[in-house]
């Protein structure tokens, strides 16, 4: 292709697939769906891998990729860093962002869990103890402040884990942790300037939710369509749309419910948008229910606002993902769920591997990706059959989602980065 104008080779790569970006954890469209092709199928730590760069300590964030950088975060000791690395699997530079890394239930999570994003002009990245930070592609540091600092103290047992959402020039942040602020215990969510890190707007966000459901681990997201677009915030209780614009209140749906109040039933798996749909999860083998986006107020008891509701079988920590009419749950044991984006049908509930389930599955070239605690990434055929392609060892512990760019998988294990691709 060297003889081909720079606009021809361009189009070319987008027609096939190949030059999609990743620029934050549920990639280019907050989804988990890539139109990356001829990835690969199986794989091990030496067959198809390109690179392998060690990293200098666990997280579970997303490796983010934009063109030829891919960034993670880590902890070093007490030190929370970000990194830049070049599409060879070369380190171009590090920061300290912020210090006094806290190891959580074990091994379960760590300050590393929040992913970072970016638009290809900068890159941001938050961590549990609320630093958050602003750098250029070059690192060089543009903005940092902590959220405590502006937002009050978190009260959360196990950090701030909730990934930001970028979006246009604006990146929104919800805190769900708690007391909240101390005066009205209201939880917030806030929308800040990108390029300055300035408040743009401050939404409270008010539930009676109790006792450990204070607390949210989930992330935000955002729906769009050609019609409307919003924020949708999750924890308390309840899954909160909001409008982008001011963060006004457009619509709650509440999801724990039931004859008893569960008290422990606060949220980290995160909603999922995708064909004119959204599926919230709850957590503990709770509710989960596919929403229409043309609601408006409590939609709890409004059957018309609902596609489907199932009353038990929600993830508890792995995202849903919805693709081709049909939508994807993978369990905390490691069982693949497969529903009617429509009807909420159940065509299989099958097992993948025994083990714990922490990464969100990832779409991409006709198959869906799911990846365990034990390092084991199972590839499964996408469609209504089940169909298990390849089991993928990496012979390391992993919590983190793959992230798929440049026509390669970039998996991000407890002791390393990995490009996987042929």
């Amino acid at each position: 292709m060297r003889h081909l104008t720079p606009l021809v080779v361009c189009l070319l790569l987008a027609a096939t697939g190949l030059a999609e970006n990743w620029p934050q954890w549920r990639g280019p469209n907050l989804d988990g769906v890539s139109r990356e092709r001829n990835l690969p199928t199986k794989w091990s730590k030496t067959d198809n891998i390109l690179w392998r760069l060690p990293l200098p300590g666990p997280g579970g964030a997303t490796p983010v990729v934009w063109e030829d950088r891919i960034f993670v975060t880590a902890p070093e000791g007490e030190n929370l860093l970000l990194l830049c690395v070049n599409a060879k699997g070369q380190e171009l530079w590090r920061h300290k962002v912020s210090q006094g890394n806290k190891v959580v239930r074990g091994d379960e999570g760590n300050s590393c869990s929040p992913s970072p994003m970016t638009d290809g002009k900068h890159v941001w990245t938050l961590f549990t103890d609320g630093t958050f930070a602003c750098y250029t592609m070059d690192g060089k540091e543009v903005w940092k402040f902590n959220l405590q600092d502006r937002y009050g103290r978190f009260i959360i047992q196990f950090g701030m884990t909730a990934t930001p959402v970028l979006d246009g020039d604006r990146i929104y942040v919800q805190l769900i942790h708690g007391e909240g602020n101390p005066k009205t215990r209201e939880a917030l969510v806030v929308a800040l300037d990108k390029s300055t890190g300035d408040e743009v707007w401050k939404q409270g966000r008010v539930t009676e939710a109790s006792d450990e459901n204070e607390h949210s681990y989930a992330s935000p997201t955002i729906y769009r369509d050609g019609e409307r677009e919003f924020l949708i915030t999750h924890g308390g209780d309840f899954a909160v749309a909001h409008n982008l614009e001011d963060g006004r209140e457009l619509w709650r749906c509440k999801m724990n419910i039931g004859a008893q109040y569960h008290p422990t039933l606060r949220f980290v798996s995160s909603p999922a948008v995708g064909e004119g749909r959204i599926v919230v999860p709850s957590a503990k083998n709770g509710p989960v229910v596919c929403l229409k986006p043309d609601v408006q107020g409590d939609v709890t008891e409004m059957t018309h606002a609902f596609y489907w509701r199932k009353d038990d079988g929600t993830p508890d920590v792995p995202s849903p993902l919805i693709h081709d009419g049909l939508v994807y749950l993978c369990r905390e044991n490691g069982n693949l769920v497969c529903l009617d984006a429509e009807t909420g049908e159940q065509y299989y509930e099958e097992r993948t591997v025994r083990e714990r389930h922490r990464a969100s599955p990832v779409f991409a070239d006709g198959k869906i990706y799911i990846t365990g605690r034990n390092g084991v990434i199972t590839v499964v055929k996408a469609g209504r059959k089940f169909e298990m392609l390849a089991q993928n060892e990496m012979g390391e512990e992993m919590s983190a989602s793959p992230a798929i760019a440049n026509g390669q998988i970039y998996v991000r294990t407890f002791e390393a980065l990995y490009a996987i691709g042929k």
